[in-house]
C-alpha cells in the first residue's frame, strides 16, 4: 500500500470513499477498502460492474464539478480509492 500525498490526506480519501460507496450503494467491504485495492474486476471486493461506474460518475460530477466524459480517464481513474482520490483532487474546480 502507498501511502497517501500531502493533497490525499486521510479525511479525503474518507469523504471519498464515502461517496463511491454510495453512489454504487455497497457496504464497506470486511477490514475496510483499502486505498490501493482494484474497485473493479476479478480483484475487487466490491463487485461493481459498468453500472456502477456511471453512477459514481455521476455523483463526482455533482459533488466536485468534474465530469468524466472520456471512457479511458474513467477506467483510469476508477483503478483504486486512491487513484480515484487523486484524480478528483487534481481536477477539481
Amino acid at each position: 500500500m502507498t501511502a497517501p500525498t500531502a493533497a490525499l490526506d486521510q479525511a479525503f480519501l474518507e469523504e471519498v470513499q464515502e461517496l463511491l460507496l454510495n453512489a454504487v450503494d455497497a457496504m464497506e467491504p470486511p477490514g475496510g477498502l483499502l486505498p490501493d485495492e482494484p474497485l473493479f474486476g476479478p480483484d475487487s471486493r466490491l463487485d461493481l460492474d459498468s453500472l456502477d461506474g456511471l453512477q459514481l460518475s455521476v455523483a463526482i460530477q455533482k459533488r466536485y464539478g468534474i465530469r468524466m466524459a472520456d471512457s479511458k480517464d474513467l477506467r483510469r481513474a476508477l483503478g483504486s480509492l486512491e487513484i480515484l482520490a487523486s484524480y478528483i483532487a487534481t481536477h477539481r474546480k
